[in-house]
């Protein structure tokens, strides 16, 4: 057909077209037609004086959970609460969070976490952006919460404990499950993550997308009856969803971690031991320091049967040291994205695979996964192309968004009827029909597993007085992992510390760069655009070519400038006693290594 439109043609045949979309696909299994907290309150009623949770040494069993739960509940529908009406859950990762998120879904509410210890101003514009109305929270997380609320009028604050005492004695049946009826295709929560326009995106999933990624996740990852996993991710993380409600699904418990326990290493392999933690997820950053640990201080970890790895690639290396570790264990490499009810393929591993990479596994139940050209034409079997995916999985787009919504939620003209997500990810199939991830093809980068626009960095940059361009990049090192250096032009210096409080003002801790540089102007490419591979090899030499000023003088600070030098990846000689850790590029992770490398003779808080 010589007059045939090139865009329209494929180089698959019809066979190997067929395979890509129906053999790649995950397995079909057919989903309840119950919610997530339906299937909670039948296991309240099959086993209520089971444990259901677990944190800090207090205990909830299934009952009592799901009661605190119902009078939460009854108290935002007493608030006027309607289908889809956004609830914004605003406390420290604990027991009353657990009921809080429950009673959002239980009175047919959009849930919406925030970390208490945002900034004013991401708050008030997360607020704003999802049209939220109510906000449950507890005393002493709202010293950043009540500046954002000065910005939001219309949005009412509920405290926990007022909601459980309102409810107590109110009436005979405040305890009662509520009944409140839920479709599978209603919104069930938004997670927020960096925008390339200086402004975070809500990414909206549905009830149904939620319960087939918690199903996959109880069978691929062997969550049992009885089974304890751990909850160890922050709020804002998309994976902390399944980590704190998975187990209650099959009869089993919530361990909830706290902060200051995974800071410290020794402290988090003691926690989950002592709480028989079964089923623990984790970064490969986060991975490769309690390896460090366990290489040092060999313990049996008897209860551990599966460790997953998320949010950033996972590396060969760390997987033979794994298994080198724990050759009984079962590690499982995980892959999604937020728009995308979380992860779409697992990679369930009982030893280390072949080859030189860890691959992305293939799709998980009731998931398409598709490897497409620019005209969303999948392509050859081990081509490289744009992951995309279809089916259940797919969310409903960006909350007040509808452009960028536009731009990425599709219609599948694979599949009639279904919605297809176009990822940013580069990706090939396998021969053994599994997916391999191969890169980016945007500014957007993953470190210690929070997605990152480097664009909204950038933009916060420039709003600091003083600071006339501005490019932050991502530098990498094999002993340190992936990090964000900024570079600067302006008239005079500025002080790190200034720079620092500027950006802590609209951005989270994880997206403040470990490291400023002042340059007079910033390097161009020959069409005039700030060159940022030019600034990412100047961001690893400037590490490298440091010279210390006052070198160290007694044993002990040779001895802490040496675990420097291993930690930051940089010669022992070039560690000067006035050195600020975190001013020559150290983490709130590198931290976690330099107190395993001082063996703990130094806390992570003295530090």
């Amino acid at each position: 057909d010589p007059d045939a439109d090139h865009h329209g043609q494929t180089l698959l045949s019809g066979e190997e077209l067929r395979f890509q979309l129906e053999g790649l696909a995950g397995p079909h299994q057919p989903l309840p037609d119950r919610r997530f907290h339906e299937l909670f309150e039948e296991r309240v009623a099959a086993h209520p004086d089971a444990v259901a949770a677990v944190h800090a040494g207090r205990e909830w069993s299934y009952r009592e959970l799901n009661a605190r739960a119902n009078r939460l509940g009854r108290a935002l529908l007493a608030r006027g609460l309607q289908r889809e009406d956004v609830v914004a859950v605003v406390t420290e990762r604990n027991l009353d969070w657990m009921a809080s998120v429950l009673a959002v879904f239980k009175a047919g509410g959009v849930y919406l976490p925030i970390e208490p210890h945002f900034p004013a101003d991401r708050i008030a514009k997360t607020l704003t952006r999802s049209e939220c109305r109510l906000v449950l929270t507890e005393t002493g997380s709202t010293t950043t919460l009540d500046k954002a609320m000065d910005s939001v009028p219309e949005t009412r604050l509920l405290l926990v404990d007022d909601a459980y005492e309102e409810f107590q004695a109110a009436e005979d049946h405040a305890d009662g499950n509520l009944g409140v009826a839920v479709g599978a295709d209603q919104l069930a929560y938004i997670y927020f993550t960096s925008g390339s326009t200086g402004e975070p995106k809500g990414a909206m999933c549905e009830q149904a997308g939620m319960l087939n990624h918690l199903q996959a996740k109880i069978h691929d990852l062997g969550v049992g009856e009885g089974a304890v996993v751990a909850q160890i991710a922050p709020q804002c993380f998309d994976i902390s969803l399944w980590q704190l409600v998975s187990a209650l699904l099959v009869g089993g418990r919530t361990l909830l971690v706290e902060q200051e326990v995974i800071l410290d290493v020794e402290r988090f392999v003691d926690t989950i031991t002592a709480g028989r933690a079964n089923v623990v997820q984790v970064v490969p950053s986060y991975l490769e320091a309690v390896l460090s640990y366990l290489e040092q201080h060999p313990r049996d970890l008897p209860d551990l049967t599966c460790v997953s790895a998320t949010g950033e690639a996972l590396k060969m290396e760390l997987v033979q040291r794994f298994f080198a570790a724990r050759p009984g264990t079962t590690l499982v490499n995980a892959y999604g994205l937020t728009e995308t009810s979380d992860d779409t393929n697992h990679e369930v591993m009982r030893r280390a695979p072949e080859g030189d990479r860890v691959p992305l596994g293939p799709a998980v139940q009731n998931v398409a996964v598709y490897v497409v050209d620019e005209n969303l034409v999948p392509v050859p079997l081990g081509a490289p192309g744009l992951i995309c995916f279809s089916g259940v999985c797919v969310g409903r787009g960006y909350v007040n968004d509808p452009e960028r919504t536009r731009a990425v939620y599709l219609s599948d003209p694979h599949r009639s009827g279904t919605r297809m997500y176009k990822g940013g990810d580069y990706g090939r199939w396998l021969p053994e029909g599994k997916l391999e991830f191969l890169g980016r093809r945007d500014s957007q980068v993953k470190i210690s597993g929070f997605r990152i626009e480097i664009g909204e960095i950038d933009n916060a940059l420039l709003k600091v007085p003083g600071v006339d361009d501005a490019a932050v990049v991502v530098a990498e090192r094999p002993d340190r992992g992936k990090y964000l250096v900024a570079f600067y032009a302006g008239a005079a210096a500025i002080e790190v510390e200034v720079l620092r409080e500027w950006l802590g003002r609209s951005l989270p801790h994880y997206m403040v760069p470990v490291s400023f540089h002042r340059r007079n102007k910033l390097p161009l490419t020959a069409n005039g655009k700030i060159d940022a591979k030019a600034l990412t090899a100047l961001a690893t030499e400037l590490e490298v070519v440091d010279e210390a000023g006052d070198p160290p003088r007694t044993p002990a600070e040779q001895r802490v400038a040496a675990a420097y030098a291993g930690v930051l990846g940089v010669a022992e000689d070039q560690i000067g006693r006035l050195d600020h850790f975190f001013d020559r590029g150290g983490s709130s992770l590198s931290a976690v290594k330099l107190a395993i490398a001082l063996k703990k003779t130094v806390s992570l808080k003295d530090i």
